[in-house]
């Protein structure tokens, strides 16, 4: 199956799967859809999940997402803040 968001930089999927485990506290980032759905109670299984409701879906995967824009945030203030000093 293709992915259907697609990176416009290609060469930022390295550093986006970095931030993915991070933010998952996961080592593989292929992981991390596995321990968000365990800490939301969501049944997820390797392979076809067709099964679940879109809701359990949406909280999996706008949680990670919402985590990493969150986690990019930080990062930009904390640069702008060592640039400003």
């Amino acid at each position: 199956m293709s992915r259907r968001n697609k990176i416009l930089v290609p060469e930022a999927r390295e550093g986006l799967d970095r931030l993915k485990a991070k933010v998952s506290d996961t080592i593989d980032p292929n992981q991390a859809k596995y321990e968000v759905a365990k800490e939301q109670g969501v049944e997820l299984s390797k392979g076809y999940n067709g099964n679940i409701k879109a809701k359990d879906a949406g909280t999996v995967g706008g949680n990670i997402g919402g985590n990493m824009v969150k986690e990019m945030v930080r990062m930009a203030q904390a640069e702008l803040n060592n640039k400003n000093k």
